[in-house]
């Protein structure tokens, strides 16, 4: 069992893609079973995502950036349940990625490793997929919309710094000029997955 968290526009996903087709894993995208999950949650266990699924978009994305992170359900880890529960059905070996897995919930010992992006880094990686800016265009200030998003992700990646540091865990730090290349070979030497030169 591989563990992959760590801050949004991180490579995560892409990462855990090349490992998993390299190495012959499972791959469990945390971000591909959010709606399934917010369905299936219990509002008695998971009352921050029962709120959120009953606001506005103006009411969930402009909201002050300290406020969207205390209050934002998947960093409080609602329904982490859920992903014990499928990891639990699928096949080993398997590579679990995204930002869902917070320091503290990820079962110990484990092979894990949190990519943690630069500012910059995880701008740019928005800008490319667009689908940060689609979430604020839905809002009626866009604008303000997109900085507290980035601002909230930002805030989120210090908390995840400051935990794993604590918990003795390890890291990346994803700086601007950091290939893919180089972000995979890293990521495999941790979790200790053997890499060719060329990955």
């Amino acid at each position: 069992m591989y563990w992959i968290g760590g801050g949004s526009g991180a490579g995560k996903s892409t990462v855990a893609r090349r490992l998993a087709a390299r190495h012959g894993l499972h791959l469990y995208d945390t971000d591909a079973v959010m709606r399934e999950h917010a369905a299936r949650s219990d509002p008695r266990t998971s009352p921050q995502l029962a709120a959120f699924m009953a606001m506005s978009m103006d009411e969930r994305w402009l909201r002050p950036p300290a406020t969207m992170l205390e209050t934002f359900h998947w960093f409080r880890g609602e329904a982490f349940d859920l992903i014990l529960d499928d990891l639990a059905r699928t096949p080993r070996p398997v590579i679990a990625e995204g930002f869902r897995l917070l320091p503290e919930l990820v079962p110990r010992p484990a092979r894990a490793v949190w990519l943690l992006p630069a500012p910059e880094f995880r701008r740019a990686a928005f800008d490319s997929r667009g689908s940060t800016w689609h979430i604020a265009a839905g809002t009626s200030d866009p604008e303000r919309a997109l900085a507290y998003l980035l601002e909230r992700d930002r805030l989120f990646t210090d908390r995840l710094r400051a935990d794993t540091a604590r918990l003795g865990l390890a890291t990346v730090e994803v700086v601007p000029g950091m290939t893919e290349n180089d972000l995979t070979r890293t990521v495999a030497a941790i979790l200790g997955l053997d890499e060719r030169s060329d990955c």
